[in-house]
């Protein structure tokens, strides 16, 4: 069973592949009349069981409610947020804590800094340039045509090695998925953290999100 958030363009292109792999999953959408409710006739579930296509109208904290109490195997988050960093929002009381991200940028080369500020960093290898759609993240980029130095998800947590990075795994080109365990370890070991860093990587972009809990 697996999760997908958001039911726009890129969640359907989720149901798309989950459905080619023979998959179970659950599509959380705050709109019943999300895109791919209308694509694929999809109806509200009220209850799941181990197999099957469901649809369960509800916002960030209803995925994060599945992801806890369902065995999933894979987040999709096809919601253009960065969805570990907004679902740690949920689970505790933060406010940003900008003053990491200044400790993280030294350590990063100028060239793959897209933007920085508010407790928030991004990096990309592609940092001036359009990607590719569907791109399979290929060691050359394809836009830049320049070989990747070494993975991201090394070079972020070199820079940052107190962090918390999860992996963005290429499912197929243009789409990753974020295993469920992986979150659920973030959120223990966020529990006894008073100030933290979670990041999130594919092969070639990142973003940090750094926090300090409210007293």
């Amino acid at each position: 069973m697996d999760i997908i958030v958001g039911g726009g363009k890129y969640g359907c292109e989720a149901v798309e592949y989950l459905r080619k792999s023979n998959k179970s999953f659950i599509l959380v959408d705050p709109n019943r009349n999300c895109l791919a409710t209308k694509r694929y006739g999809f109806k509200l579930s009220s209850a799941i069981s181990e197999t099957g296509e469901f649809f369960i109208q509800g916002d960030l904290p209803k995925a994060v409610e599945l992801i806890e109490h369902l065995k999933s195997e894979y987040v999709f988050p096809t919601a253009p947020i960065h969805i570990v960093a907004e679902m740690a929002k949920i689970k505790f009381k933060l406010d940003p804590w900008g003053e990491a991200i200044n400790d993280i940028l030294p350590f990063l080369p100028a060239a793959i800094v897209l933007r920085a500020g508010r407790g928030n960093l991004i990096v990309s290898f592609n940092r001036d340039n359009d990607c590719f759609e569907k791109c399979s993240a290929p060691e050359v980029c394809p836009s830049t045509k320049i070989n990747k130095p070494c993975s991201m998800y090394r070079l972020m947590k070199y820079s940052c090695p107190n962090g918390f990075i999860l992996t963005s795994h290429l499912m197929s080109p243009g789409m990753g998925a974020i295993q469920s365990s992986e979150i659920l370890e973030f959120f223990e070991w966020a529990e006894q953290k008073e100030k933290f860093v979670v990041a999130t990587a594919c092969d070639c972009h990142g973003i940090f999100s750094g926090f300090t809990k409210k007293l």
